[in-house]
C-alpha cells in the first residue's frame, strides 16, 4: 500500500476531500435543521404558554407530560431540562432570520444564559466572526469578557453602548485591550515567578494568551531587540493585530506598575515605529501588562491620554465571578466612567 504510484495518492487524497467536505455539510446542514427545529419548539412552548395565560403549573404538569410523550416517541433529548432550554432559546432570539447556522445548539444554549441581551448579541457576533469553539465561547462568557472590554473603554464609547444597546462596539484601540487579563491557564501557582517565567509560560500556552489577547492578533516575536544609538533593548513580546493594522508591543512587571515602566514602553512604541512600522501600518500599541497597577501613575502620566500607551493588570488565576466584577468596578472608576 506505501508502494502505490503517486498519482494514485493524489488521486486518494482528492478523493478524501471531496467526502470529508460533504461530510462536513451533510453536519452544518444537520445542526442548522437542529437549531431550527428547537427554536419551532421553543415558540411553541410560548406561545401555548402564553394562551394558558402563564400558568403557574405550566412548567410542572405540561412540560412533565410533553417531556414523557417526547421521550417515548423519540428517545433522548426531550427531557424537562432541554423543553426549557429550547423555551428560553425561543425568547432569547425571538426573530428566526437573526439565527447562524454555523453555530451549534451547544453554541446557543451556552449563549441563552447571558442575562444582558446587549452582551449576548456582542457574544453572539463575535462567536460568528472569531469561529469560537463551544469551549472558547463559554471561557469568554466565564471571564466576563464583554464587561471587561466595556470596563477598558473611554467614558463616551461606553456612554454611546449604553444609548445604542444592540449595536456592536465600535473597533477602536480599546475594543482590542482589557483590563484585567485572566491568565490562569498559565498555572503560575508558585508566588515567586520572575517575568521571564511569566513570559515563557505565555510562549508555551500561545493558542490559549491569543484567545485572552482578542481578536485579530498574531504572535511575531519574543525578546524583540532594537537598537537606540549605542544602546539594545529588548521587548518581551510582539503582536500584531490584522484588523487594526499595527503592532502590539508587550511589557512584562511583576510587582505595581511604575512610572518609568511607562517612560520605557514609550521609549519602545517611539523607536519600534520609526525603526520597523511599515507605511501601511498604523501607529505601534504599547502594553505593559503587571500584576499591580497603580491609580496615580495612570491618572499622572501619558496613560491619562489613551492613545498609544496602556496598562493592564493580569491575575495569575481565575477568580470568582464576584472578584472579577470588583475589578472591573475598579477599572470603570479608574477611567470615571
Amino acid at each position: 500500500m506505501n508502494n502505490l504510484p503517486t498519482e494514485n495518492n493524489d488521486l486518494t487524497q482528492s478523493i478524501a476531500q471531496i467526502i470529508e467536505q460533504a461530510r462536513k455539510q451533510v453536519k452544518q446542514t444537520v445542526n442548522s435543521a437542529m437549531v431550527q427545529c428547537y427554536w419551532d419548539i421553543g415558540r411553541l412552548l410560548v406561545e401555548d404558554e402564553q394562551q394558558g395565560q402563564q400558568r403557574a403549573e405550566y412548567g410542572k404538569y405540561v412540560l412533565q407530560n410533553l417531556s414523557e410523550r417526547l421521550t417515548t416517541m423519540y428517545g433522548k433529548g426531550f427531557d424537562i431540562s432541554n423543553l426549557r432550554n429550547m423555551r428560553q432559546f425561543y425568547l432569547a432570539f425571538p426573530i428566526r432570520d437573526t439565527l447562524c447556522r454555523e453555530l451549534s445548539w451547544s453554541h446557543y444554549r451556552r449563549l441563552i444564559r447571558v442575562e444582558d441581551p446587549s452582551a449576548r448579541q456582542w457574544y453572539l457576533q463575535e462567536t460568528i466572526e472569531q469561529n469560537w469553539s463551544v469551549r472558547a465561547l463559554d471561557r469568554q462568557i466565564s471571564v466576563l469578557y464583554y464587561e471587561r472590554l466595556l470596563a477598558s473603554q473611554n467614558k463616551s464609547v461606553v456612554a454611546q453602548e449604553a444609548e445604542e444597546k444592540t449595536e456592536v462596539l465600535k473597533e477602536t484601540v480599546q475594543d482590542y485591550l482589557r483590563d484585567p487579563y485572566i491568565l490562569d491557564f498559565l498555572n503560575l501557582q508558585d508566588k515567586t515567578y520572575q517575568e521571564s517565567n511569566v513570559e515563557q509560560a505565555i510562549i508555551n500556552n500561545l493558542q490559549q494568551f491569543l484567545l485572552e489577547l482578542g481578536k485579530g492578533f498574531a504572535f511575531v516575536e519574543r525578546q524583540k531587540r532594537i537598537r537606540f544609538g549605542d544602546e539594545d533593548f529588548y521587548i518581551d513580546l510582539v503582536f500584531y493585530n490584522f484588523k487594526l493594522k499595527c503592532f502590539l508591543l508587550i511589557d512584562l512587571k511583576i510587582g505595581k506598575l511604575k512610572h518609568q515602566d511607562i517612560g520605557q514602553m514609550d521609549t519602545y512604541v517611539r523607536l519600534y515605529d520609526e525603526q520597523f512600522k511599515g507605511e501601511d501600518d498604523n501607529p505601534t500599541i504599547g502594553l505593559v501588562l503587571c500584576s499591580e497597577k497603580s491609580e496615580a501613575i495612570a491618572k499622572y502620566s501619558v496613560l491619562a491620554d489613551r492613545k498609544q500607551i496602556f496598562s493592564a493588570k493580569y491575575l495569575p488565576y481565575l477568580p470568582t465571578e464576584l472578584q472579577l466584577q470588583q475589578q472591573i468596578e475598579k477599572v470603570r472608576a479608574l477611567n470615571n466612567v
